[in-house]
This record gives C-alpha cells, structure tokens and sequence, in this order.
C-alpha cells in the first residue's frame, strides 16, 4: 500500500510529531538542541499568542528571515523581509527603538537562531518565534501573498 499525506497541515502536525518523538527518544538530538538553540538563544522564544499581542500593540517588527521568493509565497502579517543573506548589509535600516522577532520555516530553522545572534551582537533587542510560517498557518492564523 501507498499511502500520502493531504494538504499542508497533516506535514507540518507529523513533522511536529517527529520532532517531539526525536527530541525525546534521542540524546544526540536533545544535545544538538541544547548546544545548538540552547546556547545561542539566551532568552526564551516568543509563542504566536505573545506575537500576536504585541502586533496588536504595535510595538514589535517582525522580521522574515527566509528568502525573498518564500516570503512572498506567503508571510506573517505586518512582516518584513531580509533574508539571513542579506541581513548583515542591511542592518541599519531596522529600528533599535523596538523588539525584534525573527522567523523563519519552524521550530528547527537554523535562520533565525542565526539572525537573533547577529542582531544581538550588534545591540539590538531581539528575540525568535518559538515556531515558524508553516505552524502559524496549520494553527488558522491569518498569511498575507
């Protein structure tokens, strides 16, 4: 038998899964994420329910971090684009007045660690999602073309 998975939501719930399942069953994996996002994402992540409030307030710029052609596929409400390419050479252009958060493809997306790294070297208040565009979409939230 072959079997496949329908729509966007069912890859992003058994990717999800598989992650748990990993991250708990394997300690090479639970030291890669503690090495990895641990280390080099001092302050704990952002969930979507403190995003959105901040949107909400305004007082927050949300910063895509993947490719341009991703991010006009689809991308966060209210978000910028500069890919993690880019992003050192335009650093100036982004406001030190305000949070940061950066976001990219998921919970295990090395681009905004990345980002969040650089930008905090350079003095900025930053911070990540805790997940990414392919979980805001399967939670019903609302994406922009």
């Amino acid at each position: 038998m072959i079997y496949h998975l329908v729509g966007e939501t069912d890859v992003v719930v058994l990717l999800g899964a598989l992650g748990r399942i990993g991250e708990r069953n394997s300690a090479e994996i639970q030291l890669v994420m503690t090495n990895y996002f641990g280390k080099r994402d001092t302050l704990e992540p952002l969930t979507r329910t403190e995003l959105l409030a901040r949107i909400d307030a305004n007082d927050v710029l949300l910063l895509d971090v993947r490719p341009e052609d991703e991010y006009k596929k689809g991308h966060i409400p209210t978000a910028i684009n500069i890919p993690l390419a880019d992003l050192e050479s335009r650093i100036e252009s982004l406001p030190r007045d305000r949070l940061i958060v950066a976001y990219c493809r998921g919970p295990y997306c090395v681009f905004s660690v990345e980002a969040v790294a650089l930008l905090r070297a350079q003095g900025f208040e930053v911070r990540r999602l805790e997940d990414g565009l392919p979980e805001w979409r399967t939670a019903g939230l609302t994406i922009e073309t």
